[in-house]
């Protein structure tokens, strides 16, 4: 394919990671069509066309494979058997199902990144039925499969937890995990094309509550090892998965200084959002050069630093916080970004504010972290 040729990408989910994608889908001259299930996702507004139907239902993305030359995704909800005889057919899906098999369930997840020889906590499958009896608490129960943003992750203190536990997931298939007692969490974005090149995004360090990123703060402030070991785990993970995409990885930095792979995202992430206003080329244009196979962009930061602060709803309502919006948009270097999503509960991503800035230095990331949280927060 030529530079500057237009092409025709499909994308499976039609939230905000899609919207922003298809925002940078314009720029490259890049036709995006998105398969969705309803009218008011995000991408609806911004797509060339839109297939309706489940993320997981086949039929629709054997319509999708239609009208378009490649197939990326925008989550993980997807039945991936059902995706194998059109693979088998033809379409082209990056990255591809075989890549994305060992990763959609994160017991298998686990077990690759450690046949890998990757650091990853302490990890074992659950039976609930052959429930083990020297388990050491704290631990972390997380279901295999189809969790996100906190849910499905449980930190258990005790046995008492771990029994009320067995009541809200008996019969759903879940692993246990080691609490790590982590300094901090870092993150990366990292991609790879066709021709085998991985390009790594800045090492970030993010805020998480209850298992949801509030913020993430750009760079890390941690060592050059720290740093070198994270870029070495990514270029290790893309390339032993034949990866062509974008993944955002996750990780724990122990107060020994060990860096452990907590999670791995198989697509754009919200821990490089910041690299929409903050970088010369932004994950999502990233992610799509890569899949369409045009040039590699450049993933370095046009600031010295930058803060991302997610939106999250607090209430339940229908409101669109335009009076809030407008304060954010006050602040120096601030770009706020919000999904128009018509319906607002406690948890929800409505939006994000990137602020790019002159400082590195962690306590000034911090500050402006905790004014936006002022400003969006009641209280």
């Amino acid at each position: 394919m030529k530079v500057g040729q237009k092409t025709r990408v499909g994308a499976i989910g039609g939230g905000q990671l899609a919207w922003m994608m298809a925002l940078e889908a314009q720029a490259l001259g890049i036709e995006l069509i998105v398969q969705t299930p309803k009218s008011s996702d995000p991408a609806v507004s911004r797509a060339s066309d839109v297939i309706f139907g489940a993320i997981a239902d086949a039929g629709a993305t054997e319509q999708l494979a239609q009208r378009c030359e490649a197939i990326t995704f925008e989550n993980e909800f997807i039945d991936l058997d059902a995706l194998f005889p059109l693979e088998k057919s033809g379409v082209c899906f990056r990255p591809s199902l075989s890549a994305l098999q060992p990763l959609l369930d994160k017991y298998d997840q686990r077990s690759f990144l450690r046949e890998l020889g990757l650091p990853v906590p302490w990890f074992q499958n659950l039976d609930w039925h052959q429930i083990p009896e020297n388990l050491r608490f704290p631990l972390v129960l997380k279901t295999r499969r189809q969790g996100y943003d906190g849910q499905g992750t449980l930190i258990l203190k005790d046995w008492d937890q771990f029994h009320q536990a067995t009541k809200t997931f008996a019969d759903i298939p879940v692993l246990l995990e080691e609490f790590v007692p982590f300094e901090r969490e870092l993150a990366v974005m990292a991609a790879r094309f066709s021709s085998g090149e991985v390009v790594v995004y800045p090492v970030v360090e993010t805020k998480q509550r209850n298992q949801v990123c509030h913020w993430v703060l750009v760079p890390a402030q941690v060592e050059e090892k720290v740093r070198q070991k994270v870029e070495e785990i990514a270029h290790t993970l893309l390339n032993e998965l034949d990866v062509i995409g974008i993944f955002g990885i996750e990780f724990f930095l122990t107060t020994d200084r060990q860096v452990l792979v907590n999670e791995i995202a198989p697509r754009t992430h919200n821990s490089g959002h910041f690299s929409l206003d903050a970088c010369q080329t932004s994950q999502f244009a990233q992610h799509l050069r890569s899949v369409a196979d045009l040039p590699v962009g450049d993933p370095s930061l046009k600031s010295a630093g930058a803060v991302m602060v997610n939106l999250l709803g607090y209430e339940d309502s229908e409101s669109d916080y335009v009076e809030k919006r407008e304060v954010l948009a006050q602040i120096p270097g601030s770009h706020v970004h919000w999904y128009g999503k018509p319906e607002v509960r406690p948890g929800r991503k409505l939006g994000h504010v990137t602020v790019c800035t002159d400082s590195t230095e962690r306590e000034a990331l911090v500050a402006i972290a905790e004014k936006i949280e002022s400003i969006w927060y009641p209280g």
